[in-house]
């Protein structure tokens, strides 16, 4: 009963504070990338305006107006706390106006039919983002038709002089596009997007051998820019940039600006980020959140990274959560996939992760190059002592999964935890 009251009040303040103050309002939704979009949007806008973007991944009924309000940490299960973002609220509904951003960047989550709904009635969007539709969260939408039809909700609210920037490479997605009444601006790897990716290329620090970003060239109207995302390894990173370029043009950022821009931003902790493991390793840490297509997606990235002779590529890959009936063959395709992409070595934690493990050795990979574990704990002991000087290590699986357990059991560095990796507050010990 106090969590719907205090809800409605967030939604209340959150929607005349909109209307007073008249923030352009940038929403990003879609299956997997929203977090990277928003990442990147904020980066390619802040260099001119003032811009507010959501704090982590607070993209639901209480993260976004809390973003709005500009309350930062959820107050969790503190009275006061929550009190004290209702009266930050109240004053900025009813005292004369203060200063307040000019953009608001706003991560838009769906784990169930109309909840896209609900975010956009409070903050109405002058930019929709939509990054992807895939599986995730089918055990709630039951089919990917279902989920496109909640997501495509960021296009179809859009006003006439509104903006719907979306993935060209996601046949999905522009599908999507006959939905909206807006201006449409593409972006993906694909001949035809307005924005279009060509040249990636991955930089090697001379000293380590290893990937030290991603480069690429970017063309618009006849205009072409060098990109360089360092850190960066993974092809959705630059998805990420490519919506960050979009959105910057619809409000006068030239590419030249954009680029420049995106060249500072760090990768995201648990986001396919570098950590230097023990033993001379190298840790992808990709341990944010996990489902089938960013799976096949990190395991491609693992198997084009060159390594030194006699080292190996492992994969070390946890449940798939909220995939309701998809749960069995989605974690047996990506079984499939770590055969096929040359997977040296196999890890899998969880019951779910079984699947994987069934399937990866159905396609060949031998009984004693692979590993089952319940736990994360037990799967990075195991780890520890089965590491060679060279190997790439990825980590990855769904939040509740903990695989930054992992991570940080074979990191070189672990006092540098609470900087690198995910989920380190004490709200996750």
């Amino acid at each position: 009963m106090l969590k719907n009251i205090v809800k409605f009040i967030l939604r209340f303040f959150s929607k005349k504070i909109i209307k007073k103050h008249k923030p352009d309002v940038i929403g990003i939704t879609g299956s997997v990338g929203k977090t990277s979009a928003k990442e990147a949007i904020s980066a390619v806008l802040a260099g001119s305006f003032s811009v507010r973007s959501s704090f982590k991944n607070y993209n639901n009924e209480f993260g976004l107006p809390l973003t709005i309000i500009g309350a930062g940490k959820s107050p969790g299960s503190s009275g006061w706390g929550w009190l004290k973002v209702l009266i930050k609220g109240l004053g900025l509904v009813c005292l004369p106006k203060k200063k307040y951003p000019d953009m608001l960047v706003l991560e838009m989550g769906a784990d169930k039919p109309g909840d896209i709904e609900y975010l956009v009635d409070i903050a109405p969007c002058k930019v929709g983002v939509l990054t992807f539709i895939s599986h995730a969260h089918t055990e709630f939408f039951k089919t990917i038709k279902k989920i496109a039809q909640e997501k495509r909700i960021i296009l179809s609210h859009l006003r006439r002089d509104g903006f719907a920037v979306v993935n060209f490479d996601n046949d999905m997605v522009i599908q999507s596009i006959k939905t909206t009444k807006a201006e449409v601006i593409t972006y993906g790897f694909k001949e035809g997007s307005d924005l279009q990716a060509t040249d990636l290329n991955v930089i090697i620090d001379p000293n380590t051998g290893w990937p030290a970003g991603l480069n690429f060239k970017v063309s618009y109207k006849g205009n072409i820019v060098p990109v360089f995302l360092p850190g960066a390894i993974s092809k959705p990173l630059v998805y990420a940039a490519l919506a960050g370029l979009s959105v910057g043009t619809v409000f006068g950022i030239n590419l030249v600006q954009g680029a420049q821009s995106l060249q500072k931003m760090p990768v995201m902790a648990g986001h396919m980020a570098l950590i230097s493991g023990i033993k001379g390793t190298l840790i992808i840490d990709d341990t944010y959140n996990s489902s089938p297509e960013p799976n096949r997606s990190a395991l491609e990235t693992l198997s084009e990274i060159k390594i030194k002779p006699g080292a190996r590529r492992i994969a070390i890959l946890a449940d798939m959560l909220e995939l309701g009936p998809e749960t069995d063959n989605a974690h047996r395709e990506v079984g499939f996939k770590v055969a096929e992409c040359g997977v040296d070595y196999l890890i899998t934690v969880g019951e779910a992760a079984k699947h994987i493990l069934a399937s990866a050795r159905e396609a060949g990979l031998s009984e004693d190059k692979t590993a089952g574990f319940s736990d994360s704990v037990s799967a990075g002991r195991f780890l520890q002592d089965k590491l060679n000087e060279g190997d790439v290590i990825l980590v990855k699986g769904s939040q509740s999964m903990h695989m930054e357990k992992i991570v940080k059991e074979i990191m070189a560095e672990p006092l540098r935890a609470k900087e690198l990796l995910v989920r380190q507050d004490s709200e996750w010990n």
